[in-house]
């Protein structure tokens, strides 16, 4: 590999976030610079959103901008089919770069060319001295097999960094990224990146690998490629600057997992704690290569300091027959929540029976109550076998009654139709979705005809917090209990497990409101 033409700039042996700028009018994409500079450690400036007259009224100002926020700046122009907005031919990105003005080519702390631009202008100077040069290249439809070939060929080149962002069609493909990071380490200086959510991780967790930056988007909608995070989830829910090789890794698996609340509430409770780590929502696909590839020590092909995981949707059976040790109540319901890293062990729990239970045993006694639980799905299994061990009366509600009748034998309960219901009982604790949103938003399972009676009406629904059914009960005169009370409690005792500290539960209260 040839060496640098020139001293890599300090600048570039920090660990940086680079904001995009991908506005299309002028006004707005200077805008965006200025509000980018309170944040950003590097600027992109992705000059193929904006058309050639455009191009000059943005240049007319830019000196003066940086000269006003001095926050290093990242030129790119991007030809459509390397993911950017413009068709640009080889000759036309040429020609753009030789004819910047030279108060504007002075304002330009790297450039972004395409492998074929740099090799282009291998055997001439370029327009930008190659200290300031990246040459990249951009995958669109997954992650090939040969990333280091490609990295070699494009380290040939006498360009400073060598960039690769590919699409990640599922979470194993993150593991050519980490392995071509690794591997750049004694070499060129890196930025490799994963697009799509299964590639978060990459975006998250490149920066302590060794990569020299990672991208976040000035704010939501404002993304350069799919699944760019925002500069302020980066920097202050995944403290990406701070993270290290010994950082302490948690995570959600599940498909799909962009909705999850839980790295909102974990990642503010480490940070309260003090615990040098990070909660990554991790988009997984296959279960048993997952185990295999990332999580288990006997067989993890990724070295990361991983210490635990939230299980979820579809996961929660397919896990555990892949685990060491399965505590009682998982076994008894079935199902794995909560996956504990433990030496060269995994150990799998399930912390649904502790979130649903507790904030309602800090309510009332159940012991004896009447319990009417509405659905017989999983969240049913966890709240029937926590009432089952308190001692409550228990009868299931659903539109199946077969499997309600099913359910209930397992925990000694009763079974009816939904409809039946008509008050007999002292609590009512909603398994169900409905009232969900996005899903039967507004749509509650009873009427307040049908709850006159009931003392406590539980909703395990947390999104919206105030659903229609705890609405409902509140006009009919009963105590209320939102799901959000079981998401933060299953949470905290998840935290307990992995840390085996207690948790900050007033900031997992605030960071689930959120």
């Amino acid at each position: 590999m040839p060496p640098l033409s020139a001293p890599v700039d300090p600048l570039l042996t920090r660990k940086l976030v680079c904001v995009p700028i991908t506005e299309r009018e002028p006004a707005a994409f200077l805008a965006a610079l200025a509000a980018a500079a309170v944040s950003a450690d590097i600027i992109e400036l992705r000059l193929d959103y904006l058309s050639d007259a455009a191009h000059a009224e943005v240049f007319a100002q830019l000196p003066a901008l940086v000269a006003q926020y001095h926050t290093p700046l990242l030129f790119t122009l991007r030809p459509r089919e390397q993911g950017g907005q413009r068709d640009l031919s080889l000759g036309e990105r040429r020609a753009c770069w030789q004819s910047l003005p030279a108060a504007v080519a002075a304002t330009i702390t790297l450039a972004d060319f395409e492998f074929d631009l740099a090799a282009s202008f291998a055997a001439e100077p370029p327009p930008v001295p190659w200290e300031k040069v990246i040459c990249s290249w951009h995958n669109f439809e997954g992650t090939p097999d040969d990333l280091i070939q490609r990295y070699e060929r494009m380290a040939a080149t006498p360009a400073a960094i060598v960039k690769l962002a590919t699409k990640c069609n599922c979470i194993g493909d993150c593991l050519r990224l980490f392995e071509v990071i690794e591997y750049a380490q004694s070499r060129k200086p890196i930025i490799a990146l994963g697009m799509s959510l299964p590639g978060l991780s990459t975006r998250v967790l490149s920066l302590s690998r060794g990569a020299l930056l990672t991208f976040g988007a000035l704010q939501p909608g404002a993304e350069s490629a799919p699944g760019q995070p925002t500069v302020a989830d980066l920097n202050q829910l995944y403290r990406v600057k701070q993270l290290t090789r010994a950082s302490q890794i948690f995570g959600v698996m599940g498909q799909p997992i962009g909705h999850s609340r839980s790295p909102l509430i974990h990642n503010p409770a480490l940070q309260a704690a003090g615990i040098d780590g990070v909660y990554l929502p991790l988009e997984v696909d296959g279960t048993a290569a997952f185990i295999r590839d990332f999580v288990h020590p006997h067989t993890r092909k990724l070295g990361w300091n991983l210490r635990g995981l939230s299980v979820t949707i579809p996961h929660k059976l397919a896990v555990m027959p892949l685990l060491d040790e399965i505590d009682a109540t998982a076994q008894a319901i079935g199902a794995v929540n909560t996956i504990v890293v433990e030496s060269d062990r995994l150990r799998g729990f399930n912390t649904d029976v502790h979130g649903a239970m507790q904030p309602l045993n800090e309510l009332l006694d159940v012991r004896g109550a009447r319990v009417a639980v509405l659905g017989a799905g999983g969240s049913a299994r966890a709240v029937c076998y926590g009432l089952q061990q308190r001692g409550a009366a228990v009868t299931l509600y659903a539109r199946d009654l077969r499997k309600a009748q099913s359910l209930a034998a397992e925990f000694n309960a009763t079974a009816a139709a939904l409809d039946s219901f008509h008050g007999q009982a002292d609590i009512v604790i909603n398994c169900t979705p409905l009232g969900m949103k996005g899903h039967s938003e507004g749509t509650s399972p009873l009427t307040a005809e049908r709850l006159r009676d009931v003392r406590l009406v539980y909703d395990l629904v947390y999104n919206p917090e105030q659903t229609a059914l705890l609405q409902t009960a509140q006009a009919a005169g009963c105590q209320t209990l939102g799901g959000l009370a079981m998401l933060v409690a299953q949470a905290a005792e998840q935290f307990r497990l992995w840390t085996h500290q207690a948790a900050p539960i007033d900031v997992m209260w605030q960071a689930a409101r959120t």
